[in-house]
């Protein structure tokens, strides 16, 4: 492993507390495991100190979710990061929520800093979908990027709506999809309750963990290392042709939290 100073924090958290019937924990126990991640992911005690660090009272801040009906981001995560932007000072008026209709909205319209936060899930056109892949709403041809396995996804971080703009990057690992074949697809069978949250300042750092859990999964529920039916690799090209983060794992401080049964990493 690289040393210490030159490796990038990821915060993995878990709770092995019941999920209700969204998908997500109990609102207090997902603001209790966001806070205990941001807390150690900054190396601050207090979580508004170490919210101030990352947005300013004057920042219109967008949080960029996904509403995969399926398994979406969950209103609890939405919710715990909307509380500590508003902690860091921003008024409400300066909080946008939104999915799909990123383009469209008056708040990310001038939006000066976002928080990613999707959940991690296998998918069609990219092997997994993540916090990459997450800002695709951001393009007003999200299809276009679907060439090569979705290869250049990194690339979106450069379009001005978004560049130098994102100030945390929040995995969702509560009932993560391991396996799905064709697009939108989603079986029961695939889905397990993973109960995590993996918290960086860098989204490729991030999801190269996300991708080591569900591959991990995959070789305990198949038996074998069978390779997604797309290649995840815009991941690593993140890293080696866009240089938008870290995907090597040496590369990578990987920090547990909390609940350790199954963690697969």
């Amino acid at each position: 492993a690289a040393p210490a100073a030159d490796r990038v924090r990821v915060v993995l958290v878990r709770d092995p507390a019941p999920l209700g019937a969204g998908g997500a924990p109990p609102a207090e126990v997902v603001q209790r495991m966001l806070d205990d991640a941001v807390k150690a992911l900054l190396g601050e005690s207090d979580i508004v100190k170490a919210w101030k660090t990352l947005i300013r009272p004057d920042d219109v801040v967008g949080i960029k979710t996904n509403a995969w009906r399926y398994i979406p981001t969950t209103a609890e995560v939405e919710q715990a990061i909307k509380r500590r932007v508003m902690d860091a000072g921003v008024a409400e008026t300066d909080i946008g929520i939104d999915d799909r209709g990123v383009l469209r909205h008056p708040v990310f319209q001038r939006a000066t800093a976002l928080v990613n936060a999707r959940p991690m899930r296998t998918h069609h056109w990219s092997g997994v979908g993540s916090l990459i892949k997450n800002y695709i709403m951001f393009t007003p041809q999200p299809s276009a990027w679907h060439g090569d396995t979705c290869a250049d996804l990194a690339a979106i971080w450069d379009l001005p709506a978004v560049k130098g703009k994102t100030r945390l990057n929040v995995l969702v690992m509560f009932t993560p999809l391991f396996h799905s074949v064709g697009p939108h697809n989603y079986a029961k069978d695939y889905v397990w309750e993973y109960k995590g949250l993996v918290v960086s300042l860098d989204p490729v750092a991030a999801d190269a963990v996300g991708l080591r859990i569900i591959e991990a999964k995959r070789r305990a529920h198949f038996g074998d290392d069978r390779p997604l039916p797309m290649t995840p690799h815009h991941i690593a090209l993140a890293e080696t042709r866009h240089h938008l983060g870290v995907a090597d794992p040496a590369r990578i401080e990987l920090v547990k939290l909390g609940w350790d049964d199954g963690i697969l990493v």
